[in-house]
């Protein structure tokens, strides 16, 4: 991977910047993504944000090489602090756990509102970031499920709405994802089959466990997204 061509993944992500925005890319690792979509055109700015010292060095370097200095603001600092008032309007966020994503964006709050589009891409508990959005008044606009080097990962875009109006069950849609779940794709079917196999193996331990509240109630949330997966994937 690099700023000629990036992970599947990545590439993704910025299929979803909207043209001409300025864009803050949080644990922005190499640079990589700002690197190529100041490269392709696809927008004017963008600031590279970094916590790690490691990747910071990495970021600065690899903008100063690729000579985007003037169009990449590369800076240390924790999730939006990096960002200042007004100097962007979309935000992507990708690689790092949904639950991870979701403090970011809550910590963060301040910076949001003059923010057009979140750009969102976790790693696993995408219903973290789905639950944050309809707490904030973010409406879901889009999702995508795709597969690289045997990994599942999942892209959501959403702008300030609705945040209710993608959902028809609300509870399948925060756990498999609206769009997903009408898309029914083969990675979709791969995923939620995967999850219903290992649901039910843990399902499987906590029977043969001694009995308590913890592992009662433990057990009838399984059987609750068992119960959903089965009834998506078989619609």
């Amino acid at each position: 991977m690099n700023t000629e061509k990036l992970s599947n993944r990545l590439e993704a992500v910025t299929n979803y910047i909207p043209p001409g925005s300025r864009v803050a890319d949080i644990g922005s690792d190499h640079a990589y993504l700002p690197c190529y979509a100041v490269k392709k055109g696809i927008v004017p700015f963008a600031i590279a944000g970094e916590v790690v010292e490691g990747p910071f060095q990495s970021a600065k370097k690899q903008v100063k090489m690729e000579g985007l200095e003037n169009q990449i603001s590369v800076r240390k600092g924790s999730g939006l602090e990096v960002i200042g008032p007004g100097e962007v309007d979309c935000i992507t966020i990708a690689g790092m756990g949904g639950a991870l994503i979701a403090s970011i964006l809550e910590d963060g709050k301040s910076k949001l509102a003059a923010i057009k589009r979140l750009i969102l891409q976790p790693n696993l508990s995408a219903i973290s970031i789905r639950t944050w959005l309809i707490a904030n008044g973010w409406e879901l606009i889009a999702e995508e499920i795709l597969e690289e080097d045997g990994k599942i990962y999942e892209i959501l875009a959403a702008e300030k709405g609705e945040p209710l109006k993608p959902y028809k069950n609300k509870e399948q849609g925060l756990l498999m994802g609206p769009f997903l779940m009408e898309q029914k794709s083969e990675v979709f079917r791969t995923k939620w089959i995967g999850e219903k196999k290992n649901w039910e193996r843990i399902l499987l331990q906590l029977d043969k466990a001694a009995y308590s509240s913890e592992t009662e109630k433990r057990k009838q949330e399984l059987k609750e997204k068992i119960k959903m997966a089965e009834e998506v994937l078989k619609q």
